[in-house]
């Protein structure tokens, strides 16, 4: 019907190349580490190990770099069109291992921030900030293991696989969201403690303050466009036994 083409045609005008969109999420998702780690280095003193603030500075470098930027790609490694035909593993692989390094830099983002608590005599686990981003690194590493206990390991049934697919999905973009919450909020508590003096308080929005807000619209832009991209139909990888992926070994000769 004429209704359905001019459907057609609007939702074609619509779509957007995928490997473009990445290559922009990429950029952007580069920008928001580079930024962060500016941020860290000219107004907040640097980077050390020795327990002071600049043993805190790691904090959210690695929590920005490992449970957002990382752990989105990991989330995008299926919607790349080389992985719709061919074997599995290696993208099971890549997907893993991505999320691993993601969890790796997580967890040393965390015993950053646990090491200037304790030797600055700072109360740890008070805070709103601090509790999502538990809970947030807790979900994590749930949804890692029993990602690897039911896709990665061969004795894992079929029926199981089948099961839970579409509950690590749903986590994979519930746990980024959570991600991105939990490095805003972090990012508006540090600004709060840290300008509070003359001149430089928060709320005469101070440079620091436009950078760091800056960089906090930016991680939530980042985080929504790769729930976007995870949600667009045109983007996911067809089941094996779809006809869309019949069709897509077809046209690659398959």
């Amino acid at each position: 019907s004429l209704a359905r083409r001019c459907h057609h045609h609007s939702t074609a005008m619509l779509d957007m190349p995928f490997l473009p969109f990445c290559a922009f999420l990429g950029t952007l998702g580069l920008l928001c580490v580079a930024m962060v780690g500016t941020w860290c280095q000219h107004w907040r003193g640097g980077f050390s190990l020795d327990g002071s603030s600049r043993t805190f500075n790691w904090h959210p470098v690695l929590m920005v770099t490992g449970l957002v930027v990382l752990y989105g790609a990991a989330a995008l490694v299926y919607r790349i069109p080389n992985t719709w035909s061919g074997p599995k593993l290696p993208w099971k692989v890549l997907h893993g291992s991505l999320a691993l390094g993601a969890f790796v830099l997580t967890v040393l983002g965390l015993a950053a921030v646990f090491r200037f608590h304790n030797s600055q005599g700072t109360p740890n686990m008070y805070s709103l900030h601090s509790w999502m981003g538990l809970a947030t690194v807790l979900l994590f590493s749930c949804q890692w293991a029993a990602g690897f206990g039911a896709f990665l390991l061969p004795w894992a049934p079929a029926w199981l696989r089948a099961l839970y697919k579409p509950i690590h999905v749903f986590f994979g973009s519930s746990i980024l969201m959570l991600s991105v919450a939990s490095c805003v909020s972090g990012i508006n508590e540090k600004l709060f403690f840290s300008l509070k003096n003359g001149t430089m308080q928060y709320k005469l929005l101070p440079a620091e303050a436009v950078f760091a807000n800056t960089l906090g619209l930016l991680i939530i832009i980042f985080g929504v466009l790769v729930v976007a991209a995870l949600a667009r139909p045109s983007w996911k990888r067809p089941d094996s036994d779809s006809p869309d992926s019949r069709q897509v070994r077809g046209a690659l000769g398959g």
